[in-house]
């Protein structure tokens, strides 16, 4: 998927929602467990309710590698599914992988040509050889790990090095690499402060934005400080909508918890016209 293609879908829909597919078997409803695959009964069920809603959905990969080849198989189906049926929905492996060389190469392929992924995180500390081999894929996303959410991130990240805190190192860097016009960010929705300096250094690029909801980031404080003429960013949200609900009506409170967050993001859009 190119960029205009997804901003074309942020306008069609009026929403720049990701939806977070973190499958845990032991959150989703319990008679989900009695099916064939419950990872990707409860994935397909999320996905029908919201589609039209969202514009992104992002499988954190390390739940489904949890469970093994059941879950790889349960991970290969739901993206086969989003493909076939809402082939302009964006998607996202979460996998922040962070290797060199032909390993880099091999973890490219298999998200991007096995998978048909749109776009994967990847962890930029092992440097440019670790980038680069997946910014090579013509209209695929490279999704840089910048300045994340979590309270270890103050352990490195906004450490200064010659004056400049790292987080910008690494933006600073990384638009040199081959092909950075392919590459994305992660920005933790609780730095919202932080985005004003990295809109300076990066003015262009998609920020893709955990830590709306549940870890208690402001929607309206990021896209103040983080919009772009393009929208520019793309707002994630897991837990508080998959697990919005349990029962036979899970899908639909998953539905609920997701119009709230695009009818934020209408009323966001339609107040910068």
């Amino acid at each position: 998927m190119t960029t205009q293609q997804l901003v074309d879908q942020i306008y069609e829909k009026d929403s720049f929602l990701c939806v977070g597919l973190d499958v845990d078997l032991e959150k989703i409803p319990s008679h989900l467990l009695n099916s064939d695959d419950p990872i990707f009964e409860f994935n397909k069920q999320i996905i029908d309710a919201t589609h039209d809603l969202a514009v992104a959905y992002k499988p954190n990969i390390a739940f489904y590698e949890a469970y093994g080849i059941k879950g790889w198989q349960s991970l290969k189906k739901t993206i086969e599914y989003l493909n076939y049926n809402y082939p302009n929905v964006f998607t996202i492996a979460d996998a922040k992988r962070g290797d060199i060389g032909n390993t880099a190469s091999m973890y490219a392929k298999a998200f991007f040509e096995d998978m048909a992924f749109d776009s994967v995180t990847v962890a930029p500390y092992m440097g440019r050889d670790s980038v680069e081999p997946f910014l090579d894929f013509d209209n695929k996303h490279t999704i840089l790990l910048a300045l994340t959410s979590n309270k270890g991130a103050y352990d490195f990240q906004t450490e200064e090095i010659d004056g400049l805190p790292l987080y910008k190192k690494v933006l600073q860097t990384s638009i040199a690499y081959n092909n950075s016009d392919r590459l994305m960010y992660v920005v933790g929705a609780t730095k919202a402060e932080y985005l004003l300096e990295i809109r300076k250094i990066i003015p262009d690029s998609f920020l893709l934005v955990p830590g709306v909801g549940a870890q208690g980031g402001d929607l309206h404080a990021v896209c103040k400080y983080g919009m772009n003429d393009q929208v520019g960013l793309l707002i994630n949200s897991s837990r508080g909508i998959i697990y919005a609900g349990q029962g036979n009506n899970f899908a639909a409170a998953a539905r609920e918890k997701a119009a709230e967050l695009q009818q934020q993001m209408k009323d966001i859009l339609m107040s910068r016209e």
